[in-house]
């Protein structure tokens, strides 16, 4: 027996399941007690609305919700200014897009993405193709993309490179700094899908370059249905809401509305607020925990994780096989036995994994593969979930022979 997490007892699922252990955290991480307590108190204490009361529990309300906002700030080394509110980074992605579809692009504008792109970072460019955006695919080079091959790519139509930082399926990481200075040369917008690398390294989107970062909270310990658009002011400023009703309004008359300041321009009607609280909750849990700490307890259990696996003959891995060069993902497939059989036979010894295509299918497609498994790591896992993994896989073994 290895040394258990010593964050795993902050985590009530893991004492109200003792035998679980949860391989999926890049689909969706646990929840911190620290993190409940602070949904809970705002539910139980001061459930109200934000903005709009001047009794206590608004005002409280209010501060605590902008609190929140501050805190993710520091956390990217943003302004709160640049820091809206949103369901998800597949909300954020969808702003994104349809903001600088209809204000800023022209037919025969181009956008860039890449083949390990989450369909988020997709789908929403694609809806664009009614008014003549092309959408591009940057290829992969052993499971990763290279500056190269995103500068040999840009052409005079290029007005967005969006790319994820961190892909959830092989864990290689982007070069973001230097497609960043791509981006600023070429004149283009740089968007950043976070989902995958806020919640597992430090950020700094001022060192990235990037005009706007996408980011899921229910990745980082916070709730489901909170995440972030970090936009840079400016550009914030410069763009009309693309969502209108109460909250984002300075002014309604029956001739036209004026819009209030940033960020409240792009956050129309009652926000999560107790999704926002959980946030700010989890930003400190992070805090506390350190984000350079992460990093390293990650590279350990994949480096471990990686040296187990390239044992079994039966097991292919794809993406980098270097542990310097991904996060804590891996993706792999068992020789003879379907992704699907694999996850649900793992369930039946408490291990949770993801099968399918996750979300990347144009990947899936330049892999030639239908899908694969896949584990991914957080701060609450430790070398004896991998131990009971593989161990698992011995079982899985015998019942296909």
């Amino acid at each position: 027996m290895h040394a258990t997490s010593p964050y795993k007892k902050d985590f009530p699922i893991f004492q109200n399941n003792e035998n679980l252990v949860y391989l999926d955290s890049a689909a969706t991480s646990q929840r911190p007690q620290q993190v409940i307590e602070a949904v809970l108190d705002f539910e139980r204490n001061y459930n109200s609305n934000v903005h709009r009361g001047l009794y206590s529990i608004s005002v409280r309300a209010t501060e605590r919700y902008e609190e929140a906002r501050e805190k993710f700030a520091r956390f990217i080394h943003a302004q709160p200014e640049e820091i809206i509110f949103v369901r998800g980074a597949t909300e954020a992605l969808n702003t994104v897009a349809l903001g600088l579809g209809i204000q800023k692009l022209s037919p025969g504008d181009e956008v860039l993405v890449t083949r390990m792109d989450h369909h988020s970072n997709i789908v929403p460019w694609q809806l664009l193709s009614w008014k003549g955006i092309r959408v591009k695919f940057v290829p992969l080079r052993r499971g990763t993309v290279s500056a190269e091959d995103v500068a040999s790519m840009v052409t005079s139509r290029t007005r967005v490179i969006s790319l994820a930082h961190v892909s959830n399926v092989l864990g290689s990481t982007s070069p973001v700094e230097e497609t960043g200075k791509i981006a600023r040369d070429a004149g283009a917008y740089f968007v950043v899908d976070g989902a995958q690398s806020v919640p597992h390294m430090p950020v700094d989107v001022r060192r990235m370059g990037c005009d706007f970062l996408a980011v899921s909270g229910h990745k980082m310990c916070a709730p489901t249905g909170i995440g972030v658009l970090y936009g840079r002011r400016e550009l914030l400023e410069s763009m009309e809401p693309v969502f209108g009703g109460g909250e984002m309004i300075s002014e309604v008359t029956e001739q036209g509305s004026k819009w209030a300041e940033v960020p409240q321009k792009f956050e129309p009607g009652t926000p999560n607020i107790s999704g926002a609280i959980g946030l700010g909750a989890a930003v400190d849990y992070l805090n506390s925990v350190g984000m350079e700490n992460i990093v390293q307890m990650e590279k350990e259990l994949m480096s471990y994780a990686l040296g187990l696996l390239l044992e079994q003959e039966d097991i292919e891995i794809y993406g980098p096989l270097d542990p310097e060069q991904r996060t804590g993902v891996i993706s792999f497939n068992m020789k003879g036995v379907h992704n699907h059989d694999l996850a649900e036979l793992l369930s039946m010894h408490g291990i949770a994994i993801r099968s399918g295509h996750h979300c990347a299918q144009p990947l899936m497609d330049s892999l030639g593969l239908p899908g694969t498994s896949r584990i991914s790591f957080y701060l609450y896992n430790d070398k004896n979930d991998v131990d009971a993994f593989v161990a698992a896989l011995q079982h899985v073994r015998k019942i296909f022979a």
